[in-house]
């Protein structure tokens, strides 16, 4: 059931409300702005199609292909299978995209580890979700999560200021619910559906309360208006800024204008203990994948660093060793927290195989805190060329060519134009709106910093350290105060 690149293009042409600068998009798939994203989405899918890349980006089940991204983890190997297939399209499209649905379904995941906590408010919610998780492996949709709400004046409860500023329910129909109000939400406009649940909320003691409520919302559906803000791609000529022109992720605020939810479609509703859960184990999956991306961006930032120096030699000197070390050292700090999650990886409450949570979400911390330190590094060792170079045209043209030539060229390896392109790379990478936009979005893609500390004290196992102190000192047991551990 693995779709094509062009079905998934015509699946945008479903007469979504799109605006981008002010204007209403008709044909998201040929907009200047949207076309080269949406075209590494329809890539993607084409290479599970590809013979020389399909058993890496599909698997078999009952005579059928499916999407390794979506398939339910159960030992090992599954997420060493998904961890390939992510290198393998980083690889491919020569970038790093972060919302492309592998790991924003694993957030769904995440609630059907709650399905006895959605069983207590009313039954068809566990059954909803379970049904959902299986028809997104078999039809195979864009599938993305809408997270964050404007919030507001955050000093004060929902009810207390306009009720729009998180999302929540203003109706109950036979049909299902109606529901208001704007999520923030990356590739929403280009994606099939979204799973849309509570940021974190001030309902205070309510055991019930309009906005706690998790849904999947279709992006086509009436009422759903997707406001985009513009894009990198056409700012600057493509040979100056690769980056700008081919990998950046359109982000969305998603207008929700009344819209229906069908009941089906509906995963909880009114009950707070549910909307906690879920926000407190969200990322239980999808921050692997989310990992791995900061990895692959590592990967880059290497790449770039370690190519500018290699060409005029510089590798050599100690200094810039130390500088390159240190960019290992961070590069393989995330890859141990990701093997090492997997290699010890636990069982879920529902049954699935989930990554060793506290290595998991320790490794998160570690490439996302570290990130813009390893960035101005990487600018070090580009050098100071990377932001005065001239642009491509000036490569180009006959009054200013012989000139370039002449002063970039280094050597019969190292010709004026690679330097050009390299530099221009660095640029994109390291220096360029892309570039700011880029680090802060990977900073806050998945929660704030404080979140994904919270997730850390959440999931570390504090009994070990405290029982280690415990003997050393010779503590009596009382201390544990009828809580030592087994």
């Amino acid at each position: 059931m693995i779709r094509t690149g062009e079905q998934y293009r015509a699946s945008l042409n479903d007469g979504r409300e799109i605006y981008i600068s002010g204007e209403r998009v008709t044909d998201p798939c040929n907009h200047p702005q949207f076309k080269p994203v949406i075209d590494i989405r329809a890539r993607i899918y084409d290479m599970q199609h590809d013979a020389t890349t399909q058993e890496q980006m599909t698997y078999q089940e009952d005579g059928e292909r499916y999407a390794i991204g979506l398939r339910l983890p159960y030992e090992q190997k599954d997420w060493q299978d998904k961890r390939d297939a992510v290198d393998l399209v980083m690889h491919d499209i020569g970038g790093v995209v972060t919302r492309m649905g592998d790991e924003t379904i694993g957030e769904m995941w995440s609630l059907w580890d709650g399905k006895d906590i959605l069983n207590e408010i009313d039954p068809r919610f566990a059954a909803n979700i379970e049904r959902h998780i299986h028809e997104a492996i078999k039809f195979d949709p864009f599938h993305v999560s809408a997270n964050t709400d404007p919030k507001g004046d955050r000093s004060k409860a929902p009810q207390d200021q306009d009720p729009d500023m998180l999302v929540h329910v203003v109706k109950e129909t036979d049909a299902g619910i109606i529901i208001r109000g704007a999520k923030y939400e990356t590739a929403a406009a280009y994606s099939n559906q979204a799973f849309l649940k509570p940021t974190i909320a001030n309902w205070g003691d309510a055991k019930l309360s309009d906005y706690a409520l998790g849904c999947i919302v279709k992006m086509n559906a009436p009422g759903v208006k997707h406001i985009c803000r513009t894009g990198f791609a056409g700012r600057a000529p493509a040979a100056d800024y690769p980056l700008s022109n081919t990998v950046d992720e359109i982000d969305t605020l998603m207008i929700l204008d009344n819209v229906l939810v069908p009941w089906e479609d509906v995963l909880f509703y009114q009950h707070t203990r549910a909307a906690s859960f879920i926000r407190a184990t969200l990322h239980r999956y999808s921050a692997f994948p989310f990992v791995q991306r900061t990895l692959s961006y590592a990967d880059l930032i290497i790449g770039a660093a370690l190519w500018n120096v290699k060409q005029t030699g510089l590798e050599k000197q100690q200094a810039v060793q130390e500088k390159l070390s240190e960019l290992a050292v961070w590069r393989e700090g995330i890859n141990a927290f990701l093997t090492a999650s997997v290699a010890t990886a636990q069982p879920s409450p529902n049954g699935l195989l989930m990554p060793n949570q506290s290595l998991l979400m320790s490794g998160r911390v570690h490439a996302l805190t570290n990130l813009p330190r390893m960035m101005h590094l990487a600018r070090e060792l580009c050098g100071g060329q990377v932001c005065i170079t001239p642009d491509a045209a000036s490569f180009a043209a006959p009054d200013t060519k012989p000139w370039l030539d002449k002063y970039y060229t280094i050597n019969e390896t190292w010709i004026a134009d690679d330097r050009r392109k390299l530099l221009g790379l660095g640029r994109d990478l390291l220096n360029s709106d892309y570039a700011g936009h880029r680090l802060t979005f990977q900073l806050f893609a998945q929660s704030p910093p404080f979140a994904q500390l919270a997730a850390v004290y959440r999931t570390f196992d504090w009994n070990g350290p405290l029982d280690f102190a415990h003997k050393a000192a010779n503590l009596s047991d009382n201390v544990w105060g009828g809580n030592k551990p087994s």
